[in-house]
């Protein structure tokens, strides 16, 4: 080798050097394109692994899938793990830190009606898109006899009737105090944890500082606890990432996407027009501009995106609400756990367009009253619902055994179901970000309006 070429050479080791240096700069400390980075090398090496290539075998795949996806697992159990007395200790902050119960009382009338509001927008959104569509009309009636007799359902959805009956009603509002509030944290029962914290909260509230403080501090230190797990499973999340997306594409391919293509897009669509929705809320409402927002939200939106987990995104939401959003630390801790166990919106629209699409597949016509119906439960079933992955498809068999359309059609949509739920669940949890943001505003004008102004001599 010449002199020239080992300058050349050595030029080339030096650039490439100094271009890894530039790259590893440019990702650390950017969760959001660590992220970024592992969803694509997830999906890439999904298909790799998938029945499409036929590189290994069905055996072999699912092997190597499972064990990709491991980190992954372990990052959703660790959050898990901490999600109840996180939100347990939250809540209770958040409500102990109002100014007083005529504040706590605005605060939470307005939010809950805001929340309720918005679901049924969301899923009138997803009910009116289907309409035009259609997309039940571009599937094949033969392949859907087939797909349906071929995948089994869930065992939530395929036992018996979900059909609320009228006389069940006051017994099912009994149950939503927890009895055994302990029960209730080891089951997971999040909307039950979170009407307790308030209670608790509340207590607090109207009790002497004094008496109330010993507690109050008690809380903030499981708080930092918690905080601190979720600063380590943090360390996992763009392995997590790619493991559980590797995992996912190679079980189901990209055929069974491409095959519901107008449904998925159809959904998708939909959920690009609630965004659109919440940043017009969010200008007018809460004074932000969309690409600020959009801009601070990127890590916890592309996380949650990739777990399919409002709850395990939590943490991250109600830290990103308080030191990029702005939002003050009573109103977050308050508004985002709730927020993430009755503001299901994306959810809710999903169930929209599912319902339309499965009648348009099965010929089922619906009236209008139908229709009034379907919102009502969507948003009535969406309201406490477990934070956790999957959830959507047990909402969904409630609202199609309402309007007569047979449960076993679910199994049209299970292949892609899990794409969906990735959409939906960035759109939950942007949703309960704006929420907190415009919540923020409006307690800070009330704030403002009502010092006294100074007077001139």
């Amino acid at each position: 080798m010449s002199n020239g070429d080992k300058t050349a050479f050595s030029l080339d080791i030096s650039s490439l050097g100094q271009l890894s240096d530039r790259l590893g700069m440019l990702v650390r400390g950017r969760l959001w394109l660590q992220v970024l980075i592992g969803m694509l090398l997830g999906i890439g090496t999904g298909i790799l692994l998938g029945p499409s290539t036929g590189w290994l075998e069905a055996r072999t795949s699912l092997l190597v899938g499972n064990w990709l996806a491991l980190p992954g697992q372990l990052f959703l159990t660790l959050i898990q793990m901490i999600v109840i007395p996180l939100v347990f200790a939250s809540v209770i902050r958040g409500l102990a830190a109002s100014e007083n119960l005529e504040q706590l009382r605005k605060v939470g009338l307005r939010v809950t009606l805001y929340f309720l509001v918005t679901t049924a927008i969301a899923i009138v959104i997803g009910l009116q898109l289907a309409l035009v569509i259609e997309p039940g009309n571009f599937i094949d009636r033969d392949m859907i006899q087939s797909t349906v007799g071929s995948v089994q359902l869930p065992a939530a959805v395929a036992g018996e009737s979900l059909r609320p009956d009228a006389a069940d009603i006051p017994g099912k509002l009994v149950t939503l105090l927890p009895r055994n509030p302990l029960t209730s944290m080891v089951e997971g029962q999040m909307l039950q944890v979170v009407l307790f914290a308030v209670i608790f909260g509340v207590a607090l509230v109207m009790m002497a500082p004094a008496q109330a403080r010993p507690l109050l501090d008690l809380l903030g230190s499981l708080q930092e606890v918690c905080m601190t797990v979720v600063r380590w499973a943090m360390l996992l999340a763009p392995l997590a990432v790619f493991g559980l997306l590797a995992q996912l594409t190679s079980k189901i391919g990209l055929d069974a996407l491409l095959g519901m293509a107008v449904y998925v897009g159809t959904v998708l669509l939909g959920l690009a027009l609630l965004l659109v929705f919440y940043m017009l809320l969010l200008w007018t409402l809460g004074n932000m501009r969309p690409g600020r927002f959009l801009g601070a939200a990127r890590d916890v939106l592309l996380l949650a995106f990739s777990t399919s987990s409002s709850a395990a995104v939590m943490p991250l939401s109600m830290k990103t609400a308080e030191e990029k959003l702005g939002v003050r630390s009573s109103v977050a801790q308050f508004v985002i756990p709730l927020g993430a166990t009755i503001n299901m919106n994306g959810t809710a629209l999903y169930q929209g367009v599912a319902t339309i699409f499965l009648a348009q597949v099965f010929g089922i016509e619906i009236s209008t009253a139908g229709l009034a119906l379907v919102v009502v439960t969507a948003v009535g079933a969406s309201v406490g619902s477990p934070a956790t992955p999957g959830v959507g498809i047990v909402i969904l068999a409630m609202v199609l055994d309402v309007v007569g359309i047979p449960p076993a059609g679910i199994a049209l949509i299970l292949g892609v179901d899990r794409i969906l739920d990735m959409a939906r669940t960035a759109i939950n949890v942007c949703g309960d970000l704006v929420a907190a943001r415009i919540m923020d505003r409006w307690l800070g004008q009330e704030a403002s309006t009502a010092v006294p102004q100074p007077t001139g001599p």
